[in-house]
């Protein structure tokens, strides 16, 4: 079995200055630099056989290449009790499209269902067990304006995942060209 998800890499001059965010703090462990990314579809375990489904669904994306800003800095959890930092996305009009048209693919030519949940775009930084709230509230607030540079969307990856108790590790799998426009 593999554990499969879509999402697009991130180039060195983004994943840079993400790593350069990381603090010490308590009950932080932040993603290893290798490891940044923004996934746009996770689908989860799948044998070999749907993983060459999925491969040849994506063959099918025609979407345009796009710029993507990535914008602040955010907690998916409560104040109290924050799980995850991450770095958000400014409002992408392709970006989503993309999203959805993974999806549609997904469950026109495979036999994966279409996403439950809303695309929230994101680049996970740190998941946090106990980590201290006001801490957290701090970096939040000495990062709010974090802005690196715009950065252009040329393909999207397909990773397989394994889970480790230090972290996952990812391996890209296949990426998948994005339209040159203009």
């Amino acid at each position: 079995m593999l554990r499969l998800f879509v999402g697009l890499v991130l180039p060195e001059e983004i994943r840079r200055p993400l790593a350069e965010l990381r603090r010490a703090m308590a009950g932080t462990r932040w993603i290893t630099p290798d490891n940044l990314h923004l996934t746009l579809r996770f689908i989860g375990e799948v044998d070999v056989g749907q993983a060459a489904d999925i491969d040849d669904a994506l063959l099918g994306l025609r979407e345009n290449c796009f710029d993507l800003q990535i914008h602040s800095v955010g907690q998916f959890g409560s104040s109290q009790g924050p799980r995850i930092l991450w770095a958000g996305i400014a409002p992408c009009a392709e970006l989503v499209r993309l999203a959805h048209e993974i999806d549609r693919l997904l469950e026109t030519q495979t036999d994966i269902a279409r996403r439950a949940e809303r695309f929230r775009p994101h680049i996970t930084l740190a998941r946090l067990r106990d980590a201290p709230a006001g801490r957290v509230a701090e970096f939040l607030a000495a990062e709010a304006e974090f802005a690196p540079p715009l950065i252009r969307i040329e393909t999207v990856a397909l990773f397989s995942s394994r889970l480790a108790p230090d972290g996952a590790g990812y391996r890209l799998e296949a990426e998948y060209p994005l339209r040159l426009t203009g």
